[in-house]
């Protein structure tokens, strides 16, 4: 049986970096083995469950919106950029499902901080230090990033390979106070700039990165690792089973 994602399209309004940026995670997902299942952002939340109810796991992509500061109480700053509420919302129903019945979840760059103030962590609304985060799209090694021992993503490295890792980072936002449940495992190693976090869980299967690891899929062991040990925890996922009152059985 093939494994299903559920990926929501990355923006409302802006189709130019939709059609730039998803053919990416697509391609990633494929390669991985898994068929992606797109989200249009302009559907009814039941029909959005509908959907979410054929797929095994979950991957929120980046955009090019910022999370609303409000909804990580803080007013917004000039250098904030608008917000996108139709994918906010869209996220919203995909977080719940993925977290309600132990879905497996893949964040990346905004995603990864929709997930974080989701789960009720807060963000730095921009950058300023003297690492560039944000070098350009076709930038494949922007900063090295430190990754913990230990951590899902340490333990998806090469043998060999050390805990610094070349990354492809595109962001002025970042993770400043990891959310409820999660542990920061990897770090700009120039900044200290939170680059990934996951979930303290061993049974859920939840990474997110700041980096891209759709853009580096074909160039990086480590991004096809991300990408396979998604897919993997979607292909073995089984649905929590429910008790029902005796003479239901």
């Amino acid at each position: 049986m093939s494994v299903h994602i559920a990926i929501p399209e990355p923006t409302t309004s802006d189709h130019a970096y939709n059609q730039r940026s998803l053919p990416g995670y697509i391609a990633a997902l494929q390669g991985a083995g898994a068929t992606p299942i797109i989200i249009p952002l302009h559907e009814r939340p039941e029909r959005v469950a509908r959907l979410l109810a054929s797929v095994q796991g979950v991957l929120l992509p980046g955009s090019r919106y910022d999370v609303d500061p409000e909804r990580y109480g803080e007013d917004r700053s000039q250098e904030c950029g608008e917000a996108d509420p139709a994918r906010a919302a869209v996220d919203e129903l995909l977080l719940q499902d993925a977290f309600n019945m132990h879905k497996p979840v893949l964040a990346i760059c905004q995603g990864a901080q929709t997930l974080n103030v989701w789960r009720n962590g807060s963000l730095v609304q921009d950058l300023k230090t003297a690492v560039n985060h944000q070098p350009g799209r076709d930038v494949v090694e922007a900063h090295p990033v430190r990754i913990a021992q230990g951590s899902r993503l340490g333990r998806l490295l090469a043998p060999g390979v050390g805990a610094n890792v070349q990354v492809n980072s595109s962001h002025h936002q970042a993770i400043r106070v990891a959310g409820d449940n999660l542990l920061v495992s990897a770090v700009c190693a120039g900044d200290e700039v939170v680059e990934a976090v996951e979930l303290d869980a061993k049974d859920h299967f939840v990474v997110a990165v700041q980096w891209h690891p759709e853009r580096t899929y074909t160039q990086s062991a480590f991004s096809r690792a991300i990408f396979a040990a998604f897919v993997e925890a979607a292909a073995v996922w089984l649905a929590p089973q429910v008790d029902r009152p005796i003479g239901l059985q």
